[in-house]
């Protein structure tokens, strides 16, 4: 059996390799494999993602392609994980072994992204994670992992300073938080760190409440958000489920200092035009804005409402990115071979192009394959004189020149 064992995985190895180098020979483009939720609970995030991604290709096809590969053109091709690390799991596969792409990204959903890496780290595949935010993705040693949005430390750890910095800023006292969030292991990972955080801030958790995305009903957890009367309430939710939680916060007339989003279901465009006046106020944690003073923000928005009608988010402006990290790196590595397109990744340092309208300043990947320069903002949820908006307040450096946020929530 050791025998067996000593000799067949080298032979498994050299014939992956000869596999893909051949495949490589022949390719007549650069393939992408992008899993993605395009039905099922976080679908319209998936279509989103797939809208930004399909801009840039269009993009960076038109510009040229790959110059190093004789202008080779990039070709996106979809799978649909439907929200199921299952369905994910087994794309992946395909996509590897039957569609034969040279590198993948996905999956949204962290529940998926977390066990379909495991595949492409098997067959040595690079794997671009836009925006799956689960700490453990980046933390498992794999080498053909690399994720450029903030991990969910790193989203907990600013929505704490920033209710910090808004209690110094307006002399409110904070003393009680309730945590509500999806199951999933996006929602389950980001209440992991703020009951770490909330005991070091010294904060008195008066719930713990999760629930599932797919649920029509989510009053009692409302009553249940009622009765512990807390001064902060802080959210993890899919589109739908942020939608109902929303209106039915409203509806049951909870009264709280703030409401801290994280994203996701909150950032989506469908959310503001579903629940109207009843976001108004809420706070939001996520990576870009409209507002952002970057170069190429605005002119990128507006080509992406002009063609698909609603704004940019940060998860979409995340996969946007992605397929100019990717160029970037195919140019480098001046090959198809995914040894090569994989240490280019790793020794990423963008710092400008088009795809670069981000709030950070580069896309570098630490050893882990977290993009170490990431960074996030958090808006506020408000009308202007000019219908509801989202406005960019923190870090004060990032916020909207002129505007004063809204700390604590008025009644209503």
């Amino acid at each position: 059996m050791h025998m067996l064992n000593r000799f067949t995985l080298p032979v498994v190895a050299f014939s992956l390799a000869i596999g893909w180098s051949l495949s490589s020979a022949q390719a007549s483009t650069v393939k992408i494999g992008n899993i993605e939720p395009m039905s099922g609970p976080s679908a319209t995030l998936g279509q989103q993602g797939k809208a930004a991604r399909e801009m840039a290709v269009e993009e960076i096809n038109t510009a040229g392609g790959i110059k190093s590969l004789g202008g080779m053109k990039l070709e996106l091709i979809y799978a649909d994980s439907e929200s199921k690390p299952e369905k994910g799991v087994a794309e992946a596969e395909r996509l590897i072994n039957t569609e034969k792409v040279h590198v993948l990204t996905g999956c949204w959903n962290s529940a998926v992204t977390y066990p379909t890496t495991a595949v492409a780290e098997r067959y040595g595949i690079p794997f671009v994670v836009p925006v799956s935010v689960s700490d453990k993705i980046t933390d498992q040693g794999f080498k053909n992992v690399f994720r450029i949005a903030a991990k969910d430390s790193w989203w907990t750890r600013d929505q704490f300073t920033f209710l910090k910095d808004m209690q110094d800023e307006f002399g409110t006292k904070i003393e009680k938080v309730a945590f509500v969030y999806e199951n999933g292991d996006w929602g389950k990972g980001f209440a992991t760190q703020w009951k770490k955080l909330a005991k070091e801030a010294g904060y008195k958790v008066v719930l713990d409440e999760p629930y599932p995305s797919t649920t029509t009903d989510l009053s009692p957890v409302v009553q249940k958000i009622r009765r512990a009367n807390p001064d902060v309430l802080m959210l993890v939710s899919n589109a739908a489920d942020a939608i109902l939680l929303t209106n039915t916060i409203a509806e049951y007339k909870v009264k709280v200092k703030a409401i801290v989003t994280s994203g996701g279901g909150h950032a989506d465009p469908s959310f503001m035009k579903a629940v109207g006046k009843n976001a108004q106020y809420l706070f939001d944690i996520v990576e870009w804005e409209t507002d952002l003073n970057k170069a190429g923000a605005k002119e990128a928005n507006d080509k992406f409402k002009a063609k698909y009608g609603y704004n940019l988010t940060g998860e979409a402006v995340d996969a946007y990115l992605a397929m100019y990290v990717i160029k970037d790196a195919l140019e480098r590595a001046a090959s198809l071979e995914p040894a090569k397109i994989r240490e280019a990744l790793a020794a990423t340092n963008l710092t400008d192009g088009p795809g670069m309208i981000v709030g950070y300043d580069a896309v570098k990947f630490d050893t882990t394959g977290q993009n170490e320069k990431a960074s996030l903002v958090i808006v506020q949820v408000n009308d202007m004189g000019k219908g509801l908006e989202r406005i960019s307040i923190w870090p004060k450096n990032a916020r909207r020149t002129g505007y004063t946020p809204v700390f604590p929530m008025p009644e209503k």
